[in-house]
């Protein structure tokens, strides 16, 4: 699980990398700090729970990674979303929206 400045439900951080990996491929270095710069650094996420991710996506298909170098001229594992990873965007997506929307209504309740 991601180390935040609140902690993330259980599956939040796959949906984090994919949806940061449907805007370009990127390396692990390159995903958290996307990911802490879309939410305004509220998440930051450790390298100790990105890289288990990453390999875990990896084994079910949705992300696929290749070797490239970086902006540093470092070699670097670059990882894209296959397109079993968009359809499962998707589909996290979908379920995040109606989480969210179940919790806000519990949490609107008098």
């Amino acid at each position: 699980m991601a180390k935040t400045k609140s902690d993330l439900l259980q599956g939040t951080l796959d949906l984090l990398i994919l949806k940061t990996l449907a805007l370009a491929p990127m390396h692990g270095w390159g995903i958290t700090q996307r990911i802490q710069q879309m939410s305004q650094d509220v998440l930051q996420v450790n390298q100790g729970s990105l890289y288990p991710a990453l390999v875990r996506l990896e084994q079910q298909g949705w992300i696929e990674a290749e070797w490239g170098t970086s902006d540093n001229n470092r070699q670097a594992k670059y990882y894209s979303l296959t397109r079993a990873g968009r359809k499962q965007l998707k589909e996290e997506q979908e379920n995040w929206k109606r989480l969210s929307t179940a919790i806000e209504l519990v949490l609107q309740t008098n």
